[in-house]
């Protein structure tokens, strides 16, 4: 295991930008955040008003795991996403609070960059898992499109005050490896 990890990497796949999240980046990002059809399903499905998502900035800002996700073509914010929770112990991080824009869903988009966050992931951990609301069934398919296993069970958090309840899915590895096997998405530091 490396001794010194990089939480924080800027990672370059075919179409997207994934890189560390700045306060610069408010503008951009509540322009992504604000259509209220990406929070529908969401547990914070207010999430697109400006006080609930400049929280939702804050914190993301605050962890310091935090990702702007960048169309590279035009250089425009599509949304974020962050790394939580690392357990050196158990070998095991979060991937989550993750959007795009909808002018990004149904293609590949989510697909590249998950893989890239994944792929960096796992030069540290041996697992990756993803908290996703348990009414989410859009995010629910889109774990299961990119191999993620549901764990059995609801899980419940507290997310902005409210406990919230939620499927756990996870992506080994191994699993990870066999599955990329014959791709090229490996991550690229800039």
């Amino acid at each position: 295991m490396n001794t010194a990890i990089d939480f924080h990497p800027t990672l370059v796949g075919p179409r997207v930008l994934v890189r560390p999240l700045e306060a610069a980046d408010w503008d951009a990002m509540f322009a992504a955040a604000s259509d209220p059809a990406i929070w529908t399903l969401h547990p914070a499905s207010d999430r697109y008003k400006e006080p609930k998502f400049r929280a939702f900035f804050d914190t993301a800002i605050a962890s310091g795991f935090a990702f702007t996700i960048i169309h590279q073509a035009s250089g425009k914010v599509m949304g974020s996403s962050r790394y939580h929770g690392y357990d050196a112990d158990a070998g095991e991080i979060e991937i989550g609070w993750s959007f795009l824009s909808c002018e990004y869903w149904g293609g590949s988009y989510n697909l590249e960059v998950k893989r890239l966050l994944l792929a960096h992931a796992f030069t540290f951990v041996e697992k990756v898992v993803f908290w996703v609301g348990d009414t989410n069934y859009r995010s629910q398919r889109a774990m299961e499109k990119i191999g993620g296993v549901r764990r059995e069970g609801i899980q419940t958090r507290v997310i902005g005050g409210a406990e919230t309840r939620n499927v756990v899915f996870e992506i080994s590895r191994e699993a990870f490896q066999n599955q990329n096997q014959n791709q090229n998405l490996q991550p690229a530091s800039k």
